[in-house]
């Protein structure tokens, strides 16, 4: 299970662990808060075709699906 602190996400970056139409490599570009500024969702950019994803960002925990870094 990947350690993260939500605040910290903005521009980091990503390797799916199973990789979906060469899409490998993915890029933290938004953080999408509540009123009070708590993280609830990352947006999430891929870097080979651009195309751009939206979920909670506990998602990101999950190591069978995410690897922390470009790898």
């Amino acid at each position: 299970m990947n350690r993260l602190n939500p605040s910290k996400l903005l521009l980091s970056k990503w390797t799916a662990a199973q990789p979906v139409n060469r899409e490998k490599h993915f890029l933290v570009t938004e953080l999408l808060r509540d009123e009070e500024g708590t993280v609830l969702e990352v947006e999430i950019q891929a870097v080979l075709t651009q195309r751009i994803e939206r979920f909670a960002w506990q998602a990101l925990k999950d190591s069978n699906r995410w690897r922390m870094g470009w790898q």
